[in-house]
């Protein structure tokens, strides 16, 4: 019940006009209204479900692109150099890079036929 509602009553509804009651009765409409609407809200489960879920989506996203950063910052120069030397020797002799290759999946082959 509204404040206007409940000074009304205390005074009197006989020194009341029919406008006045139909604002309080409009007032108490709209304050309950509200109230309806903010329990529905806590009830949606499945609504407050996908804002949990944005909210850990969004986080995860901002946490990935810190560690991406700091690991560019973190890294190196050497170890791209290295990086580029190593591509650079593969295109030189692909030959060796395919020997390699090969001897990696026989061994992740025995390993997986081992596991079995």
């Amino acid at each position: 019940m509204s404040k206007a509602s409940k000074e009304a009553k205390s005074s009197g509804d006989e020194d009341r006009s029919p406008q006045e009651i139909e604002a309080d009765i409009e007032a108490a409409r709209e304050e309950l209204g509200d109230t309806v609407e903010a329990l529905a809200a806590k009830t949606d489960v499945k609504a407050r479900a996908k804002e949990k879920v944005a909210e850990t989506k969004e986080s995860i996203s901002e946490k990935v692109s810190d560690i991406g950063s700091s690991a560019r910052e973190a890294t190196p120069d050497s170890a791209s150099a290295g990086a580029e030397q190593a591509a650079a020797a593969i295109k030189e002799n692909p030959e060796y890079a395919a020997l390699a290759g090969a001897f990696a999946a026989g061994v992740i082959a025995g390993w997986i036929a081992r596991g079995r």
